[in-house]
């Protein structure tokens, strides 16, 4: 079963590059994206344990919240593509639907990898995969962004690695055997020497925080998840940053099982709220509707590491933020992307009156912001709160206050920049923007009329994702809360 997990959407991904046709290669996404997402509920409810390959692939409480939660996403994600890329019929997607299955494999490989070594191969075989899709526009723009992903995104990833050795290193200065299984880093932790633990969690927060997109080094998401299409920056805003930071716990687990948790807990709170100080600053007066969303980002990668570094509750309120944003990104970019395509611009200087032209669009944009911004009753109010909560029952008051007053800025920010493109009139289609069949640019001058409108096959997903956000924050599931409490003992508790 858990060869199946990686092997099935590595197989999807040849058989959809070998598919000729440019119109029916993108059914095989929703057919390829069902099937991962029945093989991950078959192995999540399975009894017993999964593993493979000796202890070095399994799938723990942590691996089942996250990879449930990336299989759902993908699978929403899937039914999205085809509606979109025949609006794209301009554009090959051979390598884009390709690379979109094989990137589902390999972060099912990060949350499935249990040897330090190799989940760090699988985290770096994201970041190639990753960049032909954030490249699929073809223009100068999207040439840069990728560029600055894969520059950034290096740099990050070999930090990791330097982390990794000196993880491995700290049990031979210990007189004990160097090992990169994280069950016996684990049990071997107490005995660990400290000063080596120390740097190699520094290392492996900073080089899988920048994949996470954590301030400073976040440096690349403005570019990437504005000139990528909207289904691209959703899987990297809800998957890829998922994947890191489920790295990020696995080292952390280290820490805590060495009694090295407090050292651990305060990086992650200032980094966490540095992320939210810094996407707060930026969000403002944004014009960039689309660049705007990787700041956003950048707060709700902090709200995860700060949920984590206060502890108790706020663990079980940072996995369930986990999902409820990477949800409610899926509403944002892919409704973002459809006021794109009928704007021909993501500028506020151009966009205007979403609500007319676009009106179904413009109203799970409108929604999805104030989702986003933690307001009730969607699901990211429910998490942001528990983390709240939890932050002044254990006695962190300066971080709850920072907490709240940067969620009050961002909520300002945003709402700027979203209430500029849905209200007011729309201008007349003549003067719009042609589509951007060049793709990614800001703004696309043209002659052509811009017909685009909402359609079934652009807005259903984007109104499942949006139902699904609504749900979690009025009723969270009986399995999915037994799979998060269970998550969270996992990690504050250990085995």
């Amino acid at each position: 079963m858990i060869y199946w997990l990686i092997l099935f959407p590595l197989g999807m991904a040849a058989v959809t590059f070998a598919v000729r046709s440019n119109r029916w290669r993108p059914w095989l996404l929703p057919a390829g994206a069902l099937g991962h997402l029945s093989l991950t509920l078959a192995a999540i409810f399975q009894p017993g344990v999964v593993s493979g390959l000796g202890g070095w692939l399994l799938l723990d409480p942590l691996g089942k919240v996250v990879l449930g939660f990336l299989s759902v996403l993908f699978f929403l994600c899937s039914l999205y593509a085809p509606g979109y890329l025949a609006l794209r019929h301009d554009r090959p997607n051979r390598v884009l639907c390709a690379n979109l299955f094989a990137s589902l494999g390999m972060m099912t490989l990060v949350m499935l990898s249990h040897h330090l070594g190799l989940m760090w191969v699988a985290m770096e075989a994201t970041t190639l995969l990753s960049a032909p899709a954030i490249y699929f526009n073809q223009n100068a723009r999207s040439l840069e962004a990728t560029w600055k992903y894969l520059l950034i995104g290096s740099v990050g990833i070999a930090l990791a690695l330097l982390g990794s050795f000196f993880l491995a290193y700290a049990s031979l200065k210990s007189g004990l055997e160097s090992t990169l299984l994280f069950d016996q880093l684990v049990e071997a932790a107490p005995k660990l020497s400290p000063q080596w633990l120390h740097a190699a969690f520094v290392l492996l927060f900073i080089g899988y925080g920048t994949k996470m997109g954590l301030a400073p080094m976040h440096t690349w998401k403005p570019d990437a998840y504005g000139e990528a299409p909207g289904i691209v920056g959703t899987l990297l805003a809800g998957g890829v940053t998922s994947c890191a930071f489920l790295a990020i716990l696995r080292v952390y687990q280290i820490c805590r099982a060495g009694a090295e948790a407090e050292f651990a807990r305060e990086i992650m709170i200032f980094i966490g709220l540095l992320s939210m100080a810094v996407a707060a600053v930026f969000m403002t007066r944004q014009r960039d509707f689309k660049r705007m969303l990787a700041y956003s980002s950048v707060e709700h990668m902090g709200i995860l590491v700060l949920g984590i570094g206060i502890g108790g509750l706020a663990v079980y309120g940072a996995l369930l933020h986990l999902i409820n944003n990477g949800l409610t990104k899926g509403v944002l970019f892919l409704s973002a992307g459809n006021i794109h395509r009928a704007y021909g611009s993501k500028l506020t200087d151009d966009v205007r009156g979403a609500l007319q032209r676009v009106p179904l669009s413009g109203a799970l944009f409108l929604a999805g912001f104030l989702a986003i911004t933690g307001s009730p009753p969607f699901g990211p109010f429910v998490s942001e709160f528990t983390i709240v909560n939890a932050a002044v029952s254990d006695g962190h008051f300066l971080a709850a206050t920072l907490f709240l007053l940067l969620l009050g800025i961002v909520f300002i920010g945003m709402g700027a920049t979203v209430l500029t493109v849905v209200q007011g009139n729309a201008p007349d289609p003549l003067t719009l923007p042609s589509p951007p069949t060049v793709g990614g640019e800001g703004r696309v001058r043209g002659k052509e009329t811009n017909a685009f409108r909402d359609s079934i096959s652009t807005g259903a997903p984007v109104l499942l994702f949006m139902a699904l956000v609504l749900l979690l924050g009025l009723y969270i599931p009986p399995p999915l809360e037994s799979l998060l409490r269970e998550a969270a003992a996992f990690l504050e508790v250990g085995r």
